[in-house]
């Protein structure tokens, strides 16, 4: 049996998967970071899109935790909402991309009737500019952020709300935390290459694709 047969419910990632987000993350990142070294506590340097994309998928606190985990909770916070800020203005200003094909893929789906839940490891603000600028509420059943569960792991959080959704259910995701929801879930998983994952990062997904769209060709 095809492992997307008898599929109802589907959850998506976010950044990497439908966003192209290091066009705003990776300014807002660089500009977190040269307020750390204005204040020493780092050496100054240029961040390449290579190096800073391996913290989109983390929530914030985990990202600071592991990026520099000797800063102070108060320095960690005020990196934290440095980035929000200034991902905030790139929101207002436009800025950001989803990945071609993006919002056909959730309309083909919508129509074809499967429930769509979007899941970020992401903050209020962030999941409610982004549905400002998109209309996400036009193709997803709900919008989860991380932020509204204290930013538990992915997997915990789909544990909590996953009897709301018909089964069977899939995740679609671009790192190692969308395919441990799954696994975790007893879910399908599907990996988006096209994304920021690192080599062997989505060896455990039993679907890969490498353009979002390619999603209309499989459900």
């Amino acid at each position: 049996m095809h492992p997307l047969n008898d599929i109802k419910t589907i959850f998506f990632d976010y950044d990497g998967t439908l966003h192209n987000s290091i066009h705003i993350y990776g300014p807002a990142f660089q500009k977190s970071y040269d307020y750390l070294v204005d204040q020493g506590y780092a050496q100054k340097r240029n961040w390449f899109q290579e190096e800073i994309s391996y913290w989109l998928g983390f929530n914030p606190p985990d990202m600071w935790k592991t990026f520099m985990p000797d800063l102070s909770e108060e320095l960690r916070k005020s990196c934290s909402d440095i980035i929000a800020e200034e991902m905030k203005l790139q929101i207002e200003q436009g800025k950001p991309k989803l990945y071609e094909g993006a919002l056909d893929t959730l309309q083909y789906l919508k129509e074809k009737g499967y429930q769509l839940v979007f899941i970020s490891n992401c903050k209020m603000y962030y999941r409610d500019y982004h549905n400002k600028l998109f209309a996400l509420d036009r193709y997803f059943d709900a919008l989860i952020c991380s932020e509204e569960y204290q930013f538990i792991p992915k997997h915990e959080i789909i544990k909590l709300i996953k009897h709301q959704y018909p089964e069977k259910m899939a995740i679609i995701g671009d790192r190692f935390q969308d395919m441990e929801a799954g696994i975790k879930n007893n879910m399908t998983t599907i990996g988006g290459r096209y994304g920021f994952a690192l080599p062997d990062e989505l060896k455990e997904a039993d679907i890969m694709i490498d353009d979002i769209r390619d999603l209309m060709k499989l459900l």
